[in-house]
């Protein structure tokens, strides 16, 4: 029953076009509908199409441990009030018969962009690419006695799709967050990792290589507390050269690296057995971004 009011409600919103001037409608032109791949790397990808007279429509997917998708509309002239937005899948003219499908309700807040989550995204991506334009509806927030349409063209779309596509498949499958803080851990009296740590440490590495806008690195090595303090000294050194060399050959400046070794102090476990030990034992990485 919702569905169906909501269906009449729109008939009537764009039966409004050819005979209430109030509404106003932004949108490309076929020969301008331009669709083009903004971000293209490893770390994010965003489609970008823009709307004349209006702003841009993108949509942006992350690296993440996760499949991950979100529409912005970023818009010129923000919103004055809260409301709500009406978003459709509408057929072009050469669809006739073909009816309208609601696609979500995009809230609006006051001086923020409108955006939606993975799910209505990928929902409208998926229209577009069957010829169909996505569609927001509203009540302007500037002028009581108008109404606005915002069209996304899906002329020239399928081809900058396809590419976009390849962009989000080749997403690294974690985020800065996942790799900000690590701890390596290392066997007794040894700069050896151990296999989780040198799964971790590439991880590091291969988000390094990505992102220009990483800051530093900051490197503390610890020992436990078996030999003499001077040596496990040199010991927690050693293990946090060994890290710096690594991230030194993937491409990260040395002048960005910064270590310390810090020897038997700040122990996070006691030293009375094999296991707590080993938790002592470790290089604790940590990746600033500006």
């Amino acid at each position: 029953m919702v569905s169906k009011l909501k269906y009449i409600a729109l008939l009537s919103l764009v039966g409004s076009l050819s005979s209430n001037a109030a509404m106003r409608q932004y949108s490309a032109t076929i020969e301008t509908s331009n669709w083009m791949v903004t971000d293209n790397s490893r770390l994010q990808c965003t489609l970008n199409h823009p709307v004349p007279g209006y702003g841009d429509a993108m949509f942006t997917s992350v690296a993440s441990k996760k499949l991950n998708m979100e529409f912005e509309l970023d818009m010129q002239l923000l919103p004055n009030k809260f409301d709500v937005a009406a978003v459709y899948s509408v057929p072009p003219s050469w669809m006739p018969g073909v009816a309208p499908k609601t696609i979500a309700d995009m809230s609006l807040r006051k001086q923020y962009n409108g955006d939606l989550g993975q799910d209505a995204a990928w929902t409208m991506l998926s229209e577009l690419e069957k010829g169909f334009w996505p569609t927001i509806y509203y009540q302007d927030w500037y002028n009581k006695y108008d109404k606005v349409s915002v069209a996304l063209n899906a002329s020239n779309f399928t081809s900058v799709y396809r590419e976009f596509v390849q962009c989000v498949s080749n997403l690294l499958p974690f985020s800065f967050d996942d790799i900000s803080y690590t701890v390596l851990s290392y066997q007794n009296n040894s700069t050896e990792l151990s296999k989780y740590s040198q799964k971790r440490l590439t991880m590091i590495g291969e988000y390094l290589k990505e992102d220009a806008e990483l800051e530093l690195v900051l490197l503390d090595g610890y020992t436990d507390s078996y030999g003499g303090r001077y040596n496990n000294e040199q010991l927690s050194i050693r293990r946090a050269n060994e890290v710096k060399s690594y991230l030194t050959t993937l491409g990260v400046p040395q002048d960005r690296i910064k270590l310390t070794g810090h020897g038997e102090k700040r122990h996070i476990a006691p030293n009375d057995t094999r296991e707590s030990r080993a938790q002592n034992r470790r290089v604790v990485v940590r990746l600033s971004k500006s």
